[in-house]
């Protein structure tokens, strides 16, 4: 299982994503589900994942090899396009290895998310479908989830203003997110990888890996559990 998210606000970007491709009872995997393509002071894009890990690798494998060789998302003229760019790919594959997965009674399962910007564009964020359609982040909505759901977004939704969150913050709200989810499904675990893109940057300067015994981690974990029983105290009393 996975639990990746990509939140959106007016100084950027924040994407976050797990890395357990795996958990059997006697068998953890770990991959990672970020995945970036840049040209700098041109474009910008940070791909998460989730579904059948081989599905993802080809549709990453034909990406990177367009994107190497001038095409595909190196010369998508907006971000749309370059979701429409990846839903091809997905298509593409789809094609490819539908009817033999299908044959086996294993599902076509795959999703991505799609954050980045190009040029003076402001960055954006798509979810891609299994059919290879995208669906855009908006002010009203401003961040997409895929995998393991439920668990992280009610922090989400109670937290998350597209014009008042700032990038900072964005970061902590996804971090809670997933360690909310980590916490209820032992499906999705660490190591966590976290991008913060700034605003007409067109580069990653600022990312990170946080392992299950990152020391700034516990501390979020550990001041988020604080505060939370603390606010439930202060409630007012419920009359019974």
């Amino acid at each position: 299982m996975t639990y990746c998210v990509g939140i959106v606000t007016q100084q950027g970007l924040v994407m976050a994503s797990d890395s357990r491709s795996n958990a059997g009872y006697d068998q953890v995997n770990i991959t990672c589900k970020m995945h970036t393509f840049m040209r700098p002071k041109e474009r910008v894009f940070i791909i998460l994942t989730s579904g059948s890990l081989s599905l993802t690798q080809s549709i990453l494998t034909q990406l990177r090899r367009d994107f190497d060789q001038g095409r595909g998302l190196a010369e998508a003229p907006t971000l749309y396009d370059a979701a429409r760019v990846i839903g091809e790919q997905v298509r593409r594959i789809s094609e490819l290895d539908r009817a033999a997965l299908e044959r086996d009674d294993y599902h076509f399962n795959v999703h991505l998310l799609l954050g980045g910007q190009i040029h003076d564009e402001p960055p954006n964020l798509y979810l891609i479908y299994p059919q290879g359609n995208p669906l855009a982040a908006t002010e009203d909505s401003p961040y997409l989830q895929i995998g393991e759901c439920k668990y992280g977004r009610p922090i989400l939704d109670r937290g998350v203003c597209y014009d008042r969150t700032t990038l900072e913050e964005a970061a902590k709200y996804a971090l809670i997110s997933l360690d909310s989810t980590m916490r209820s499904n032992v499906t999705v675990g660490p190591p966590i990888d976290l991008v913060l893109y700034v605003r007409d940057d067109l580069a990653i300067h600022r990312r990170r890996r946080f392992g299950t015994d990152d020391p700034d981690l516990q501390e979020i974990r550990h001041q988020w559990e604080q505060t939370l029983r603390k606010a439930v105290q202060e409630l007012p009393a419920i009359r019974v």
